[in-house]
């Protein structure tokens, strides 16, 4: 990070709680107690189809998508020129992608094997291409430009051929992102032969962000609050609807990040961010909100911060009877496992690591400080 902290302006309440609860939700499933139990819709889909889980990562993006909308049309207005914005995207994307790189390398440090991709690295891209998007086009342009990317997506994977395989493979095994990421990026991805966050699937990664540029523009130009939540409802279900009924056609698939994955999900990010709208901005309903307003105001640090202290706690070995084990797996086997059993206790783990960072990130949401990267 920059170390740059700042002071808030004006922020759009119900944005920030749509953050946050997509960063909590992010913990939640990245961080169980025990890999073995683990509540059905806490994990991803095993290929095709979707879950609650599946959903966090495309929010995300869309979220970038909306904020770089806000900030750079600011930036713009205040004056700031061309240089100071290109520099302002390349830095953050630049940080973006390291700190990605250095999660991966922490503790062993060992380049040989390093996950190039990652949850990280594919927000800083797509934060870059959609910042250079967003400022050098309008919205018609950018609706042609999202729609010709899912479309060109979909005959890609339809009809260039995989070498062994063929052509349409949209299976784990054979599909073409698979096969560009082996070419390309062999030895240094999720899996020796996939990897979710890979070459090819971040061109549809991006057509989230750039929707999210959408969505921004209508809330900062829509005149009614009414209006606007409509506006977002109604466009969430069309393209919740339009997913579903294309799945039969180009399956919603997270890892292969489909056309209709992208649909899918921002319609579903749509309909979240318009309950939040109405319910926050709309009717100042917010008490209940509190604690994701406090992650949402600082959720790349919460994100960054709680990957550390989960490679912390898994490093970390103490003595458990004849044998040393992760201080993660003593904790949950001594401690929350006998009180609320595999289950609940394995749930237990991350709720405990949300409660420790909401008490960390109060006192900087109370002063209103924000570390910006």
């Amino acid at each position: 990070m920059t170390g740059q902290i700042s002071m808030a302006t004006e922020r759009l309440a119900s944005l920030d709680v749509f953050r946050g609860m997509t960063i909590a939700l992010m913990i939640l499933v990245n961080n169980p107690g025990s890999g073995k139990y683990v509540y059905a819709p806490l994990r991803h889909a095993k290929w095709h189809g979707w879950t609650p889980t599946d959903l966090v990562f495309p929010f995300f993006l869309f979220i970038v998508g909306i904020s770089l909308s806000f900030s750079l049309s600011r930036r713009k207005t205040q004056g700031a020129g061309s240089f100071q914005l290109y520099f302002k995207i390349f830095q953050r994307s630049v940080i973006l992608f390291a700190l990605g790189l250095l999660l991966r390398l922490i503790p062993d440090f060992d380049f040989s094997t390093l996950r190039i991709p990652g949850v990280l690295q594919r927000i800083a891209i797509c934060y870059i291409l959609a910042s250079l998007i967003f400022l050098k086009t309008g919205t018609k342009a950018r609706i042609l430009i999202s729609t010709s990317c899912l479309v060109a997506y979909w005959l890609i994977l339809k009809f260039i051929p995989v070498p062994g395989f063929g052509a349409g493979v949209l299976e784990l095994e054979g599909n073409l992102c698979g096969y560009i990421d082996t070419q390309l990026l062999s030895g240094h991805l999720y899996t020796p032969n996939f990897d979710p966050e890979g070459i090819l699937s971040t061109l549809p990664a991006l057509v989230t962000t750039l929707l999210g540029t959408l969505a921004g523009d209508w809330l900062r130009f829509s005149r009614s609050k009414r209006f606007k939540t409509t506006g977002l409802c109604f466009a969430g279900i069309v393209l919740t609807i339009l997913g579903l009924w294309l799945h039969r056609f180009f399956p919603i698939n997270k890892q292969l990040w489909t056309s209709t994955f992208v649909l899918f999900t921002v319609g579903a990010a749509l309909l979240v961010l318009g309950l939040c709208y109405v319910i926050v901005d709309g009717l100042g309903i917010k008490k209940w909100a509190y604690p994701f307003l406090v992650f949402g105001t600082n959720a790349i640090t919460v994100y960054v911060g709680s990957a550390l202290i989960a490679k912390m706690l898994a490093v970390v070995e103490v003595s458990s009877g004849s044998q040393s084990i992760p201080l993660k797996a003593y904790i949950y086997e001594m401690f929350l496992k006998p009180v609320a059993g595999d289950f609940i206790g394995s749930l237990l783990f991350p709720l405990l690591l949300l409660t420790i960072w909401f008490f960390i990130m109060w006192p900087l949401y109370k002063k209103s400080i924000f570390i910006r990267i």
